[in-house]
């Protein structure tokens, strides 16, 4: 059960967080209680598994992203955890995972790669250098969806 404090940081929290130093001090001054009363509360939420997950939502186009593409690769299994941590540490991929079961029987690392010009070809040739797998697969995206946080308190 929630307590007067916590759902209305729950209401504010479920939108928006200010992009300010200090997001968490705005969000108490609206929900009538101090910067660390809401980090403590958010936490809390979290531990009690209220909270499941606390993150952002990026809105690709207006952080500047000209395109965005999945690119899929077939890595030996000795190889997933290397190639893996390689991948992730390009600074265009926002997620890099492991696929179980492999799709098309055989894709088993994604990675989502987001680029502010139009030059996916030599990311891309620079991650198969970097990595020397060959067998990949850009899945680019055509559209973007409306992206918008669930909604549990009114």
């Amino acid at each position: 059960m929630l307590h007067g404090k916590e759902e209305r940081i729950g209401r504010i929290i479920q939108g928006d967080i200010p992009l300010t130093r200090r997001p968490f001090a705005e969000i108490g001054q609206a929900a009538g209680v101090s910067e660390a009363e809401v980090i403590g509360a958010i936490r809390d939420l979290i531990r009690r598994g209220i909270v499941r997950r606390f993150g952002a939502v990026l809105r690709h186009q207006r952080a500047g992203v000209k395109e965005n593409a999945m690119v899929v690769w077939s890595v030996p299994s000795s190889r997933c955890e290397e190639v893996g941590t390689i991948l992730a540490g390009f600074p265009e991929v926002s997620h890099c995972y492991e696929r179980t079961p492999p799709f098309a029987g055989r894709y088993n690392i994604f990675t989502m790669v987001h680029l502010r010009e139009d030059d996916g070809g030599a990311i891309v040739r620079k991650m198969i250098e970097t990595t020397s797998i060959t067998d990949c697969r850009v899945l680019s995206s055509v559209e973007e969806y409306k992206k918008q946080s669930m909604e549990f308190f009114r």
